[in-house]
């Protein structure tokens, strides 16, 4: 009996997965910039696979909102307005509220601060919290933009309910793809870049919901207003 390893479905799957990893990892790092436009021909060239995983990947990017597919051309990295970001700050927002309020309510699966689980899961958020915040505070938007994922991911998860984790997880990836396509012109990024992140992990700790309520509003506030600086500059 085959194992796993030569079954041509889990095999496909696997790269399917990697492919739509890479070329986001791609629109995130500037390097497919918005409005690009390619084939499934193209990126199955540049990877060396065959056409089947690639066409796969990019209809799951599409389904994301990261591309757009055109059926006689191919596809082309959406390109977001500012109306977009704010419609997608106020569904994270939403998201986010949502989050905090299972930590408001939730009395039966409360974790207890003392089991060692719960302490182990916390010291995790909290040190993605601080390497995302040296990355935000250098500028480095690149290596923050791997660390703020995997804190909200986690922060999400321990705080709230993995589902909203998980659609969380996609606006922000979505929120990332359109700052990065005004961000990178600028030259210097120091104090442009979020950088709470800890306060945050301190707030909820200590279920201090209105703190946590106000560092996340200032946080999109500026945000948005950044990027209508940027956009009409």
């Amino acid at each position: 009996m085959p194992g796993i390893g030569s079954n041509g479905s889990v095999t496909r799957s696997t790269l399917r997965q990697q492919i739509a990893d890479a070329l986001r990892d791609e629109v995130l790092a500037g390097r497919l910039q918005a409005g690009r436009e390619f084939t499934v021909k193209e990126i199955a060239e540049q990877y060396g696979v065959s056409a089947t995983p690639v066409r796969e990947a990019l209809v799951d990017l599409s389904a994301q909102g990261l591309l757009e597919a055109d059926q006689h051309r191919g596809f082309r990295v959406h390109e977001y307005s500012v109306e977009d970001y704010r419609g997608i700050i106020e569904a994270r927002g939403l998201v986010i509220t949502g989050i905090f309020q299972v930590l408001a309510t939730d009395t039966a699966r409360n974790r207890d601060p003392d089991d060692p689980r719960m302490h182990a899961a916390v010291v995790g958020v909290r040190r993605r919290a601080e390497e995302a915040q040296r990355a935000a505070t250098a500028g480095d938007l690149t290596v923050l933009i791997g660390y703020d994922l995997r804190f909200w991911r986690e922060l999400g998860t321990l705080f709230g309910n993995p589902y909203l984790a998980d659609f969380l997880h996609r606006l922000r990836v979505q929120s990332w793809v359109c700052t990065v396509q005004h961000l990178r012109r600028l030259d210097d990024l120091r104090g442009h870049l979020w950088s709470r992140h800890t306060d945050l992990v301190d707030a909820l700790m200590r279920r201090d919901l209105p703190t946590a309520r106000s560092i996340i509003a200032a946080h999109d506030a500026d945000s948005l207003a950044l990027i209508k600086r940027l956009a009409s500059g």
